[in-house]
């Protein structure tokens, strides 16, 4: 099941984003992202959790297991097919964000989440097309998102959903010496 998340919950965020980081960099200190939580996170900046369906084993509309609902029309919860589990199984986490180019407001990915042993299961695709059908809904004309180039999973992934590389980051080291 998807749930919208609460402003209540920034700690359990921050453990996800630490998460997500120490997956990619497992050798690097994460503390300084609480500083990022801190300051963007907000209820202008939604947050959803995949969860468990419930001990009985709850079924969709139609008896089956697929997902229910667009969108938050209303509903605080859309199941998705995943097994039972006691925390939180991925996060999405969605900020605004300007388009340099046009100047319209759209949707921006912060974070997308899903915990190792419940990948390649279909959660993280369900999420993407989740926040797009949220977008739309709010008048968004895109959605953007920053992934590191060594992620080859979250690219794969991306570029199966028909997102493109539209700019490049790019960063320069400075030495602090003189």
């Amino acid at each position: 099941m998807i749930r919208r998340g609460s402003t209540l919950e920034r700690s359990l965020l921050l453990k996800f984003m630490q998460r997500t980081y120490q997956d990619l960099f497992p050798n690097e200190d994460f503390s300084h992202l609480e500083q990022t939580v801190k300051q963007y996170f907000s209820s202008d900046t939604p947050l959803w959790w995949v969860e468990e369906e419930g001990e009985q084993g709850e079924q969709g509309e139609q008896g089956d297991k697929g997902t229910r609902g667009q969108g938050d029309k209303g509903n605080n919860y859309t199941q998705f097919p995943i097994p039972n589990s006691q925390f939180p199984i991925a996060c999405l986490w969605v900020g605004n964000a300007i388009d340099q180019v046009q100047g319209n407001r759209h949707a921006h990915i912060f974070i997308l989440y899903v915990v190792p042993e419940h990948r390649r299961r279909g959660i993280g695709t369900a999420l993407m097309r989740y926040v797009e059908n949220w977008a739309i809904q709010r008048g968004d004309r895109q959605i953007g998102l920053q992934v590191f180039q060594s992620n080859k999973p979250a690219l794969n992934l991306y570029n199966q959903l028909g997102y493109q590389t539209q700019s490049l980051w790019m960063v320069k080291f400075l030495s602090a010496e003189k």
